[in-house]
């Protein structure tokens, strides 16, 4: 127990941090001539969250040997304000009413602004990434390149029944775990890693972020208000998710039939049916064995760095995804 308190401790002080130098950036640009669309950034930005991407980067540059928080803030705060950036443009394609339980901007606003903002917040993100080295600026790049592309991807799987693991899993390796593998990357060569401890850390992040989005895919079906957003939104979106896409594999005849029919036109009231059928082919179980297959290949990569307070830190953030996904 004592542990774990001064594990949640360490990752609170890092939050708190990334907190302040968040704010900070943004108070400054809303000083400055791009107020308005800083305005509009803001109520994205500072709207909550529990700020995992950056907290991974400032606790991957000590492991890999920083010292100096300062030096990694900057990045820490590109792949953030990136990351929001996808999230505005997400809701915009997806036609999201919800993001962390407050209407999404193009709700409150129009799509025009909220793309406008998304734009800006990429700029910005850009631009404090650009001030590192060719290396980590590449880097930046090429992550928002697989993101882009497997939106494209993801868009041309929107209620394809016909959807394999293997496209799930390039869909989400560009969309979510390549953000957390660059991040972890770049972190560990802010910090003068060498090219073995860089890619070990990028396994690291690759692994949770794969992890990461399956638990949402599970919670997505299952209901949990810390999603922000209301049971079933992926599937109403005609996404097609790990449970979905095994449930499909395994089904045949009369109970495929049905589930294409559930899948193509769901509504609340098919809950019980489709909950059903995704526990006869065992396949909300079977997206947690690989959830707790790919927690362990990060566990395994954070084990090859001698014990510190930053890899306990992380063990244990790892850890809790697990218990999220139990």
């Amino acid at each position: 127990m004592q542990a774990a308190e001064s594990h949640i401790a360490l990752l609170e002080q890092k939050r708190e941090a990334v907190e302040e130098a968040l704010l900070a950036h943004v108070n400054d640009a809303c000083a400055g001539e791009n107020s308005e669309v800083m305005g509009l950034a803001k109520q994205v930005l500072m709207a909550g969250g529990k700020r995992w991407r950056p907290i991974l980067l400032l606790l991957s540059y000590k492991l890999a040997g920083g010292e100096d928080d300062s030096e990694v803030m900057p990045l820490a705060l590109s792949f953030e304000m990136i990351h929001t950036a996808t999230l505005v443009h997400d809701d915009i394609n997806d036609g999201a009413k919800f993001r962390r339980n407050v209407p999404t901007l193009h709700e409150r606003y129009d799509s025009p602004r909220a793309l406008i903002t998304g734009d800006y917040l990429f700029v910005e993100g850009f631009g404090l990434g650009g001030g590192y080295n060719q290396k980590i600026v590449r880097l930046i790049a090429d992550c928002c390149a697989r993101i882009a592309s497997s939106e494209l991807m993801q868009l041309k799987h929107i209620g394809n029944l016909a959807t394999t693991p293997e496209d799930y899993y390039h869909i989400i390796s560009g969309k979510t775990a390549g953000p957390f593998e660059a991040g972890c990357k770049a972190a560990a060569i802010v910090a003068g890693a060498d090219t073995q401890m860089v890619d070990i850390l990028g396994q690291f992040g690759l692994e949770l972020g794969l992890a990461f989005q399956i638990v949402d895919d599970l919670l997505d079906l299952e209901g949990d208000e810390r999603m922000g957003k209301p049971r079933g939104t992926d599937v109403i979106e005609g996404k097609m998710t790990l449970p979905l896409i095994h449930t499909l594999t395994l089904s045949h005849g009369e109970d495929r039939r049905r589930l294409s029919e559930i899948i193509s036109h769901f509504h609340d009231g098919l809950w019980d049916e489709l909950t059903t059928l995704l526990n006869r082919s065992g396949s909300l179980g079977y997206a947690r064995t690989l959830v707790n297959n790919h927690l362990a290949r990060a566990i395994d990569a954070l084990f090859q760095f001698p014990e510190s307070e930053s890899r306990n830190a992380l063990e244990w953030l790892t850890r809790q995804v697990m218990e999220r996904n139990e």
